[in-house]
C-alpha cells in the first residue's frame, strides 16, 4: 500500500517535504565542498519489501530530490536506516550483515556511505522541522 501511495505523491511535494531539511542537516559539509565529488550523481534509497523509496541527487550546491532511479541504490530495513541515521550502530557492521545492501553503482554508494560516515550530523525532529 505504501508503495501505491508514493507513487501518488506527486515529486514536488516530496521535494517541499525532503530537500530543506536535508540541506539543513548538512549544510556545513556542503559549505565546506564535501559533497562537491557527488555532483550530479543519483542515488536512491529504498525500504526492503517494496516500500518507498527516494532518489537523492546533488546539484548546483544543493541537495535535490529527483524523479526516476539513481546509479546506485542503498536498501534495507526501515529499522536499518533508522539505526544508521540515528548512528547507533557502525555503518560497515550494517553492510556487512546485509541489513544494507548497495546495487548499481556500488563505487558511488560506498562513496555517499562514507561521506556519511565521516561527517558529523544529527538526525532529530528538531533539525527536520527548523526553518
Amino acid at each position: 500500500m505504501l508503495g501505491a501511495i508514493d507513487r501518488r505523491i506527486p515529486v514536488p511535494l516530496k521535494q517541499l517535504a525532503a530537500e530543506a531539511p536535508l540541506n539543513r542537516i548538512f549544510a556545513q559539509a556542503i559549505d565546506e565542498g564535501e559533497f562537491d565529488d557527488f555532483e550530479g550523481r543519483r542515488i536512491r534509497l529504498e525500504v526492503n519489501g517494496g516500500q518507498p523509496g527516494i532518489t537523492i541527487g546533488f546539484w548546483a550546491g544543493r541537495l535535490r530530490v529527483i524523479d526516476g532511479p539513481g546509479e546506485a541504490t542503498i536498501r534495507g530495513s526501515l529499522t536499518a536506516f533508522r539505526t544508521l541515521a540515528e548512528r547507533r550502530q557502525d555503518p560497515d557492521q550494517l553492510f556487512f550483515q546485509r541489513k544494507l545492501v548497495i546495487e548499481g553503482d556500488t563505487e558511488l554508494g560506498l562513496g555517499v556511505k562514507n561521506l556519511l560516515d565521516s561527517l558529523e550530523w544529527c538526525l532529530s525532529l528538531r533539525n527536520l522541522l527548523r526553518q
